[in-house]
C-alpha cells in the first residue's frame, strides 16, 4: 500500500491535495465504524512508524494511570519496544514515571492472536467472551521494577462497542501524499471509549485498588513523527454519573507540507471523538479544520478542540493554553435514538506560573527512543513539549430523548478529565 514511501519522484501536479483526512472521508451517518478483530492487531510496520497500545484509568485513591506499549521502527534499524507507565496523585502531587525498553517482545504469544503481546517485562492478553455483558477484555500484567507492578483487566461492555471513523479496511486512516492508494504515510486511531477496569497497582510498596472506568486506544503513525503533525490535542473525560459518561477527542494538525493544495497549504486539523452517555455509545464525531475555511457553528457534526485563551510560556517558548474548549455534536448512533447529541467541556487550566492540575510538561526529546530523537531533532529549532493536565470538570450534555429514561435536554455531568496539548514545531 505504501510502495512510494521512499519515493523522490515529484508529483504530476504539485498543487493537488497531498493530504486526505479521515474526518472528511465519510458522511455524518457513516462516521461510526465498529472495530473488527484485525483492527486492533499489532501491525508492527517497518519503515518509519510508531505503533502504540495505550490504556488510561482512574484509581480508587483519585490517581490517574496511563500504561503504553510503544513499537518504534526507524528505517532499517531493528524496532525499539518500550513499556511506559505514569501514575499521578492529584492530592499528594506525587508522580511516578517508568519507561523500560522491553526484551523478547513477541506477537502473537503462543495460542493467542496479534491483539495480544508479551515480553520479559509484561504481558497483554486479549480475551473474547462473545454473548456476554463484556464480550472482550485485555488483561495487563507488568513488573517494571521493584517499585511498580501492575495487574488489571480492561473489560469492554457490550453496549459500548469499539470504534474507528468509517467502516471497512480504510476506516480510521488519514493518508499523506497525492495518491491515497500509494501513500507516503498515514495516521490511524481505534478506540474503546469506556471500559470497566478492575485490579491492583503496587507503587513503592503501596497497593492501590483499580475499580472504575477506563479507555483504550490503538494508534499508528505511519511516517516520521516530525512530518505527521505540528500539534496535538487530546481530552479524556470520564464519569460514573447517569450510568456512565465518557467524552474523548484526539486531534492532530499537519505540518505546513500537507494540505489540500499541496506543500505550503497545510496546518490541517483532523479531530475525531466520541460520546458515551447512559452507558451506551451515543455518538462518533469527526471534523476537519482547513486553514483557509471557517468552521460553521451550525454544522451537523462538530468535533473541535480550541485553545480559547493562551499565553506564552517562558519555560517552553510556546503559546500555551490557559483555557480549552472541547465540543462534540453528531447524529446519535444509540439504538432507537433519532435526535442528535451535543456536548461541551470548558477547562480552565491556569497560567504558566500557576497551572491547575498540571501533571507535567514533558520534554519529548528527553523521553523518546534515541533513534527517533535524532530523526526529530534535525529540524532546526524544534523542541517538542507535551502539557499534561488532570482536573475535576463538568461536561455539558444535550441528551436526546430516548437515550436515558427520564432524562432529556441539557444536563451537567461532573467527572474527571485528563488532557494533553502537544507542540512539536
Amino acid at each position: 500500500m505504501f510502495s512510494s514511501f521512499f519515493s523522490t519522484v515529484p508529483p504530476t501536479d504539485p498543487n493537488a491535495s497531498n493530504f486526505h483526512p479521515v474526518s472528511s472521508s465519510y458522511q455524518p451517518s457513516e462516521l461510526f465504524g465498529e472495530l473488527e478483530p484485525k483492527d486492533t492487531e499489532w501491525a508492527c510496520p517497518g519503515g518509519f512508524a510508531v505503533e502504540t497500545q495505550t490504556f488510561y484509568t482512574f484509581l480508587e485513591d483519585g490517581s490517574h494511570l496511563m500504561c503504553q506499549v510503544i513499537h518504534s521502527a526507524v528505517g532499517v534499524w531493528y524496532p525499539t519496544i518500550q513499556f511506559t507507565c505514569k501514575i499521578y496523585n492529584p492530592k499528594t502531587k506525587e508522580k511516578t514515571w517508568k519507561s523500560v525498553n522491553v526484551t523478547n517482545f513477541i506477537t502473537p504469544p503462543p495460542g493467542l492472536d496479534k491483539r495480544s503481546s508479551k515480553a520479559d517485562e509484561y504481558s497483554i492478553t486479549h480475551k473474547s467472551n462473545p454473548g456476554t455483558d463484556f464480550p472482550e477484555s485485555y488483561t495487563i500484567r507488568a513488573q517494571l521494577d521493584n517499585d511498580v507492578q501492575i495487574a488489571f483487566d480492561f473489560s469492554r461492555p457490550a453496549s459500548i462497542p469499539g470504534y474507528k471513523v468509517g467502516k471497512g479496511p480504510n476506516g480510521g486512516f488519514s493518508y499523506y501524499g497525492h495518491d491515497p492508494k500509494n501513500a507516503e504515510g498515514y495516521m490511524v486511531h481505534r478506540f474503546w471509549p469506556q471500559c470497566t477496569v478492575t485490579g491492583v497497582v503496587v507503587n513503592k510498596g503501596n497497593a492501590i485498588s483499580v475499580n472504575g472506568p477506563g479507555m483504550f486506544v490503538h494508534a499508528i503513525q505511519g511516517m516520521r513523527p516530525n512530518l505527521t503533525a505540528a500539534r496535538w490535542n487530546f481530552a479524556y473525560f470520564q464519569s460514573e454519573d447517569l450510568g456512565g459518561v465518557s467524552a474523548i477527542q484526539m486531534e492532530f494538525t499537519t505540518t505546513d507540507a500537507y494540505g489540500r493544495k499541496g506543500s505550503g497549504s497545510g496546518f490541517v486539523s483532523v479531530n475525531i471523538g466520541s460520546l458515551v452517555v447512559g452507558g451506551k455509545l451515543a455518538a462518533v464525531t469527526a471534523e476537519t479544520k482547513w486553514p483557509d475555511e471557517e468552521q460553521a457553528e451550525s454544522a451537523s457534526v462538530i468535533s473541535r478542540a480550541v485553545h480559547s485563551k493562551k499565553v506564552q510560556d517562558p519555560d517552553t517558548g510556546y503559546d500555551a493554553p490557559t483555557e480549552l474548549v472541547f465540543r462534540w455534536a453528531a447524529p446519535s448512533v444509540a439504538p432507537g435514538v433519532t435526535d442528535p447529541i451535543a456536548a461541551t467541556l470548558t477547562l480552565d487550566v491556569g497560567t504558566p506560573d500557576a497551572y491547575k492540575g498540571l501533571v507535567e510538561k514533558v520534554d519529548v526529546l528527553a523521553e523518546i527512543p534515541y533513534v527517533i530523537k535524532t530523526m526529530v531533532n534535525y529540524v532546526a529549532g524544534t523542541k517538542p513539549y507535551i502539557y499534561q493536565w488532570y482536573n475535576p470538570a463538568t461536561l455539558q450534555v444535550n441528551v436526546p430523548s430516548g437515550l436515558i429514561d427520564g432524562v432529556s435536554d441539557k444536563v451537567e455531568v461532573k467527572g474527571l478529565v485528563y488532557n494533553e496539548a502537544t507542540f512539536i514545531s
